[in-house]
C-alpha cells in the first residue's frame, strides 16, 4: 500500500473536495456537525441523565465521533468500487485502495472533529490524564474495524445493491445498541447483554474511560478490542480478495 500513497492523497483530496463541494464552510463542517449534535441532544438529554452522567455533553460527544468515524467509513465505502468503475477498467493498482480511500477520508474528518472535542474537554473542565494516550490505540483498531467491514460492503454492494439500504437500517438499530446518549448500566437483562457484547459499544466505552475517567481499559476490553479490530480486518480483507476476479467480471 505505501507505493500508492500518492495516489491515495489524491483520492483523498476529491473525496473531500466532494463531500464539500457546495458548502460555504467546508470541512469545517467536520467540526460543528458533533458540537451541533452534542448541543441539540444535551438540551433533550441532560436533565434525563443527569444523575447517572456526570458531564453529559462530554458523553456524548465522546461516544458520536467514534460512532461517526465508524458510520462514515463503513457507509461512505458501500458504493466505493462501483462509483470508481471507471477508473477500475482503465488503471491498474489494487482495486482495495479505493475502500481504504473512503475510511482515510473519515479517518482525517474524525481528527478535525477530535480539535472540537478538545475544545469541549478544556469548557467542562475535564484535564486529560496520560491515559488519554490510549486513545491512539482505541482509534486504530476501530479504523482496522471499519475498514474490514467496509471491504466486506464494498463487494457485496457490486452483486447485491439493495445491501446499501438494508445497511442504513441495520446502522440504526446498531447505533441504539452503542450507548451513545444513555448510561450502559441502566440497561437490563438481554439488552445489556446485546450492549456489552456490542464492538462499538467497547471502543466507545474504553475511550470515555480513558479520556473522561483518567482510567485504562481493563485488560479484557484491550483483547476484545485487539480481536474485533484485527479479526474483522483480516477477515474483511480475505474476503474482498477471493471475491477480486468476480468483482471485474460483474462491475
Amino acid at each position: 500500500m505505501g507505493q500508492y500513497f500518492f495516489v491515495i492523497r489524491q483520492l483523498t483530496s476529491r473525496e473531500i473536495k466532494r463531500k464539500y463541494a457546495r458548502s460555504y464552510l467546508g470541512i469545517v463542517w467536520s467540526v460543528l456537525n458533533p458540537l451541533l449534535s452534542m448541543a441539540v441532544l444535551s438540551l433533550i438529554f441532560s436533565g434525563i441523565f443527569k444523575r447517572a452522567i456526570e458531564n453529559y455533553p462530554v458523553y456524548y460527544l465522546t461516544g458520536y465521533i467514534l460512532w461517526q468515524l465508524f458510520t462514515s467509513s463503513t457507509v461512505t465505502s458501500v458504493t466505493a468500487l462501483s462509483d470508481n468503475k471507471p477508473l477500475l477498467l482503465k488503471v491498474k493498482f489494487p482495486m482495495e485502495i479505493f475502500v481504504f480511500t473512503r475510511c482515510y477520508t473519515s479517518l482525517i474528518n474524525f481528527f478535525y472533529s477530535f480539535a472540537a472535542y478538545a475544545v469541549i474537554l478544556a469548557v467542562f473542565k475535564i484535564t486529560p490524564k496520560i491515559t488519554v494516550l490510549f486513545s491512539v490505540f482505541i482509534v486504530f483498531f476501530l479504523f482496522l474495524f471499519s475498514l474490514g467491514i467496509s471491504l466486506v460492503l464494498s463487494v457485496l454492494y457490486v452483486f447485491f445493491g439493495d445491501i446499501k439500504h438494508l445497511y442504513t437500517v441495520f446502522l440504526t438499530l446498531w447505533m441504539y445498541c452503542s450507548a451513545i446518549f444513555y448510561p450502559a448500566q441502566q440497561t437490563e437483562g438481554i439488552m445489556r447483554q446485546v450492549v456489552y457484547f456490542n464492538p462499538v459499544f467497547i471502543f466507545i466505552n474504553s475511550m470515555r474511560r480513558s479520556v473522561m475517567w483518567g482510567i485504562l481499559p481493563s485488560f479484557g476490553d484491550t483483547v476484545k478490542m485487539i480481536l474485533w479490530g484485527g479479526g474483522v480486518f483480516f477477515s474483511g480483507t480475505a474476503f474482498f480478495l477471493a471475491c477480486k476476479n468476480k468483482i471485474m467480471e460483474k462491475i
